[in-house]
């Protein structure tokens, strides 16, 4: 279950996002009364966890 919470440590780093994304993010942000990067930052931890990681076509050709 995806929970949001507060406090990191952090470092600064630049990307670029769709408009339609970080007006979604803004929204859940104000809403949880969060900045908008501690909801990113916990968007991609929680998608890094729960990653199926595939195998790559290298790693089956060799089975």
């Amino acid at each position: 279950m995806f929970k949001i919470q507060k406090g990191y440590d952090t470092v600064t780093k630049s990307f670029r996002l769709p408009v339609e994304l970080v007006e979604a993010l803004d929204g859940l942000a104000y809403k949880y009364n969060l900045s908008l990067n501690q909801l990113v930052v916990q968007c991609l931890n929680y998608a890094l966890d729960n990653l199926e990681e595939n195998e790559t076509e290298g790693e089956k050709a060799a089975k």
